[in-house]
């Protein structure tokens, strides 16, 4: 299998690797240290290798740092993981709300006569430090960097990867490398930019055309990469990934060792384009001044999906919606009490895995029932392993990377008879998303300007969840991609071609979570009799194909609007999926797409 049930991290080993951090700590003469969830490419997953986060307090989120000082270690959360976090620190270790907490703040309450705090200038962004530094300023703290202490005491760190490299052929790709580059390098001679400075492992990959696996669940290899004005790429990476991969890239492309990486960027000349927000401290210092803030050049091109990635996106989707049902007709002729939560997940993997364009599962599969659903990245061990019961939901959250496509979907079913208080909590996440999903937004608005669409009819109840609405998600690449989100946060305008999930949820700690999901594209919205003629709008087009659990709808609370919707819906599903069924799940989705 792709995913494991093994238990990666203990909170009883949080406090001796604690006490031996402090011990270095003292050994420098520095007053705290930091350890993000981040590596030297500043992806949002990161190898085992560079897992110090997890490893140092158990805490195993996909967000997050620790600030080690001598009496105090705060670990910084946002809200998806204020569950998680208590199950898997020791108390040795101080959950702290953020981003409602500043990191500058919360150092300033706990170094009030100022003192010294280290950090790996690899693993921090140079953003973040500035602003850091700025919000110190006055305190006596001062930032300091060092070699990772982390490391010092990590006595068996895996090795970094190494894992070989593939090209992803244009077929899926949509556009050469080699134009790709060219349209790049044409926006950095109209900004007046000799270079770019590549650092995010997916943007390498999407420029390139090249996939890899050094990083679980997502098809990217590690290295750097400078990008000239001239079209030309230098590729920073280790020789044996990209063994027999001579053919793939022609003769604009050049390969150096990692290792010479650093001394490359010093010795450009010119302004030099890179992303505050990923490019490592230490590569800014090299830069000095020749740095031009600017985002990724890669991040937007590649957000904007081009045909060919659509139409590949919206065939795995088809394939995956199939599996998925497969796996709903499988579950609901199962008793309740006797399967559990490791069974769903080997069961929904083996489905996909029938799909020879298969390469991976897109994340670790979240399948949690009762109060597990509650925790919104729940992973199942061997010793969380749930039964699934009459009266619980499971909240079932997957996907799979194909070669075609990045699937997500997420489905809250009904175990034997739901609680009237579920159905309701159900029937609103469904409100806020069907929702979206109808919106029409004129050209230009980002995010933040919509994303209370889909919160709306659980803020009527007086009822929210903390995380996103949605987050953009990558062609055959990251489950999670930037720069477009439906958050408070994302000032990107939606632009056609982006693909973003909508995942409204409810969450009640210690009893129940409820999660639906479909992936959308942005496309330009049809015109209306009564559209401005001037006025270019947006809508969304629907990928994921599954039926919604009928069972936990309260048809009472939808309006006729809604239940047109999802009475289409059903019918879509029916429609594009049911061809791809066996005799038993056919059957089975025939009766869960029955209008309301």
């Amino acid at each position: 299998m792709y995913q494991t049930f093994d238990v990666t991290a203990r909170p009883e080993q949080g406090p001796p690797r604690l006490a031996a951090l402090r011990k270095e700590l003292a050994a420098v003469s520095l007053d705290g240290f930091l350890v993000p969830r981040a590596d030297a490419h500043q992806g949002e997953y990161v190898a085992p290798h560079d897992e110090r986060l997890s490893w140092l307090t158990g805490f195993t989120g996909s967000a997050g740092f620790c600030a080690v000082l001598q009496d105090i270690a705060g670990v910084f959360i946002d809200g998806r993981y204020r569950t998680q976090v208590k199950r898997q620190v020791a108390p040795d270790f101080t959950p702290v709300p953020w981003p409602e907490v500043q990191l500058a703040d919360w150092l300033k309450e706990q170094l009030p006569n100022g003192g010294k705090v280290g950090f790996d200038p690899w693993l921090h962004a140079a953003g973040q430090i500035t602003s850091l530094n700025r919000a110190l300023e006055g305190s006596g703290i001062t930032l300091v960097q060092c070699e990772n202490l982390v490391d010092r005491i990590w006595q068996d760190q895996p090795a970094p990867p190494m894992q070989p490299v593939a090209a992803h052929p244009l077929d899926y790709a949509g556009e050469s490398a080699a134009d790709k580059c060219a349209r790049l390098a044409k926006g950095l001679r109209d900004a007046g930019q000799a270079t770019a400075v590549i650092t995010l492992p997916d943007s390498i990959m999407w420029l390139l055309n090249i996939r890899g696996s050094d990083v679980a669940r997502n098809p990217v290899a590690h290295g750097f990469a400078i990008l000239h004005d001239d079209a030309r790429v230098d590729l920073f990476m280790a020789a044996e990934k990209l063994a027999g991969l001579q053919d793939h890239f022609d003769a604009s492309v050049t390969v150096h060792a990692p290792g010479d990486f650093l001394q490359a960027t010093a010795a450009l000349n010119g302004s030099v384009a890179a992303d505050s927000g990923t490019v490592p401290q230490i590569v800014a210092d090299r830069l000095g001044e020749r740095m031009v803030p600017a985002g990724d050049p890669c991040a937007l091109p590649k957000a904007r999906k081009n045909p060919a990635e659509i139409k590949g996106s919206a065939a795995a989707h088809l394939r995956d919606g199939a599996a998925i049902v497969e796996m709903l007709a499988w579950l609901d002729a199962q008793a309740p009490g006797t399967i559990s939560e490791i069974d769903v997940v080997k069961k929904l993997e083996a489905l996909r895995r029938a799909d020879p364009a298969l390469r991976d599962i897109s994340f670790e599969t979240i399948a949690g029932t009762g109060e597990n659903g509650a925790v919104m990245h729940y992973r199942v061990t061997e010793e969380t392993d749930t039964q699934l019961d009459d009266g619980h939901l499971l909240v079932m959250d997957s996907g799979g990377q194909y070669l075609d496509g990045t699937t997500d979907i997420t489905r809250t079913i009904a175990i034997g008879t739901p609680g009237e208080e579920e159905r309701a909590a159900f029937t609103r996440v469904l409100q806020g998303m069907i929702a979206m999903s109808r919106l029409r937004w004129p050209k230009g608005l980002a995010g933040r300007d919509i994303e209370c669409i889909g919160r709306m009819p659980l803020w009527l109840a007086g009822q929210d969840f903390n995380h996103g609405l949605g987050h953009g998600v990558g062609a055959y690449l990251s489950v999670h991609e930037g720069p477009q989100r439906l958050a408070r946060t994302s000032h990107v305008p939606l632009e056609p071609g982006m693909i973003l999930s909508n995942e409204p949820g409810y969450y009640r700690e210690g009893a129940f979570g409820i999660r639906i999901e479909n992936l959308l594209v942005v496309e330009p919205a049809p015109a209306l009799d009564s559209s401005d003629p001037e006025r270019d709008m947006l809508c969304w087009r629907t990928l994921t194909f599954a039926p919604v659990d009928r069972r936990l709808v309260k048809t009472s609370m939808l309006t006729a609007d809604e239940r047109d919707w999802l009475n289409s819906y059903h019918q879509e599903v029916s429609d594009k999926i049911a061809p791809l069924l066996s005799p038993a799940a056919k059957a089975w989705l025939d009766a869960a797409t029955t209008p309301l």
